[in-house]
């Protein structure tokens, strides 16, 4: 896992949910972070914006995690 690439993320998600950076953690739910279906998309928005990389909606299939979500953008850098 690239810092440089998750501490991008972090601030994506620490702008978008209005959680604390401590809270953006691999094993975090988005459950444990109160963040329903809209923030996820809002999220996904924020970070193919952030990393320029484009995210099928289909792919947010069983993404719970931020050790999920960070994988699967990544996986398209």
């Amino acid at each position: 896992m690239s810092d440089d690439n998750f501490e991008r993320f972090k601030k994506c998600a620490v702008d978008v949910l209005s959680v604390d950076e401590a809270q953006i953690v691999p094993e975090a739910t988005f459950e444990s972070l109160d963040a329903d279906s809209l923030d996820l998309v809002e999220l996904v928005m924020a970070l193919e914006e952030e990393f320029d990389v484009n995210v099928e909606e289909e792919e947010l299939e069983g993404v719970n995690t931020i050790q999920a979500a960070f994988d699967l953008v990544t996986s398209k850098l």
